[in-house]
């Protein structure tokens, strides 16, 4: 934790600031990036809501008061992020969020990014019919590994509530995938 708080001074050090920078860069950039990936599906996306959301963390960092660990906060940030691009996106095609990612997920064998097989897009298709806070629960634990007590410090909600929507969205994809 004290490791932390010194990058975080490096971070905000005009001095130490570029370097500090490269190194949150070199540390979290896959990381951030496949969890966003997770959430929009699509590259050029993804990379979007990527800028943003290191520029978020950028401008707000100063702002960070240390409740949590870095890494949730930055991923906090991701998610929000991505899910407002979403959101936005969805305004702007005049549908809802459930019927873009639906869209997006009919797109992806399209997608040269996408290198996955016909189970895989079974997969991605069973998880874009599930409610937006089972997706995420299902993506960051599924996907990302990320344990219950790191994802209720981003998503804000206790670690039994996650383990239930984990546990919904687990039974509805099983559900989809045995009957489609």
């Amino acid at each position: 934790m004290q490791e932390e708080k010194e990058f975080i001074a490096d971070l905000l050090n005009p001095k130490t600031q570029n370097l500090a920078f490269q190194k949150l860069l070199h540390n979290y950039q896959k990381p951030l990036y496949n969890h966003i990936r997770n959430i929009v599906l699509k590259h050029d996306d993804a990379d979007d809501v990527l800028q943003n959301t290191f520029i978020k963390v950028f401008r707000y960092l100063k702002d960070f008061k240390g409740d949590s660990k870095l890494f949730s906060w930055m991923y906090r940030i991701a998610t929000n992020e991505a899910i407002s691009f979403i959101n936005h996106k969805a305004k702007r095609n005049g549908v809802t969020s459930e019927a873009l990612q639906s869209k997006i997920v009919d797109n992806l064998k399209a997608d040269s990014y996408f290198d996955g097989n016909e189970i895989q897009y079974k997969l991605q298709k069973a998880i874009a019919l599930l409610p937006e806070k089972q997706q995420l629960v299902f993506k960051m634990k599924y996907y990302e590994e990320i344990k219950y007590e790191d994802m209720s410090e981003i998503l804000g909600t206790s670690v039994g509530a996650l383990k239930a929507s984990y546990h919904h969205a687990v039974k509805k994809i099983e559900n989809y995938i045995t009957t489609n």
